[in-house]
């Protein structure tokens, strides 16, 4: 089990890794061309290999406020029909490192879902006797309002099969709220709108005791995206959106003390934005 833990104020967030692999992001963001990665020194050793390929991670991240836990993105999840083959039908111990970090299923009050892609919703469900259950029994499951609408109302295959067995259920269980981009889950956090991946994508602002961090969602996929904003991922729904977000969200937090938590960042996976000429980069 791969963890990170940083407190905010009176708030701490946990980090509980389902993959962590180096390589594979290459399809998610074609620019990031090998030979480009290596020209940028402070990626290494955590971001990327020796060899320019970039390290990724898909992980959960659990918010633990005075009053309440908040799981933001749930993960690819078990025994789920992936096109992606490394994906498919994966049998990991997510739960298990879960409970063993200290957050058992049933003690969760809210899951939060970034956006509704199939790396964030996954553990949203669980297979019970051939069905899809929800994982957290006991959770409110917030989703933004703007952001579900668009896909379910989504004809591709592959989305439907995503909606079908990790979002409809919770859904069709009556333990889903639909959000606003701005909404406020708690005293010490907010979202904050960061379309252009996808039409509702949000980020997660903690704020408490004068200090601050920010999970950032997929307006960026990777740190190398500091070094070049105008990189898109592959998979953003509005490329020229995403762009105007990244600029605008580094403009806002570089050389801030506010802490920057990468919902992909491979080990170890925070620290701070800083202007670096004409771009910026992750001090970790």
């Amino acid at each position: 089990m791969n963890q990170g833990q940083w407190r905010i104020g009176e708030v701490t967030v946990t980090r509980v890794v389902e993959i962590e692999a180096t390589g594979g992001m290459t399809f998610i963001l074609p620019q990031a061309k090998r030979d480009i990665l290596k020209e940028i020194p402070w990626l290494y050793p955590h971001f990327a290999d020796e060899n320019g390929r970039m390290r990724g991670s898909i992980h959960a991240l659990i918010i633990e406020t005075p009053d309440r836990r908040i799981v933001v993105d749930t993960c690819i999840g078990n025994d789920k029909e992936r096109g992606n083959p490394p994906w498919n039908q994966l049998q990991t111990t997510f739960l298990e490192d879960l409970t063993a970090a200290g957050y058992p299923r049933d003690s969760i009050d809210n899951v939060l879902c970034t956006h509704l892609h199939v790396d964030h919703v996954g553990w949203n469900t669980m297979l019970v006797d051939g069905k899809w259950q929800p994982t957290f029994p006991k959770a409110r499951y917030l989703m933004g309002r703007a952001e579900f609408e668009h896909w379910r109302g989504f004809e591709e295959a592959a989305t439907q099969q995503v909606m079908s067995d990790s979002v409809l259920p919770v859904f069709d269980a009556g333990l889903v709220d639909l959000v606003e981009t701005d909404h406020k889950i708690c005293d010490q956090v907010s979202l904050i709108p960061t379309v252009g991946h996808s039409p509702g994508h949000v980020s997660v602002l903690i704020q408490s005791q004068g200090e601050e961090a920010l999970i950032t969602g997929d307006f960026i996929h990777h740190p190398c995206q500091m070094a070049h904003p105008e990189w898109s991922a592959s998979v953003d729904s509005d490329p020229e959106q995403a762009r105007r977000t990244r600029h605008e969200m580094f403009s806002r937090y570089a050389d801030t003390p506010t802490l920057i938590i990468g919902t992909h960042f491979a080990t170890p996976t925070a620290g701070h934005l800083v202007r670096d000429g004409d771009a910026y980069r992750l001090d970790v």
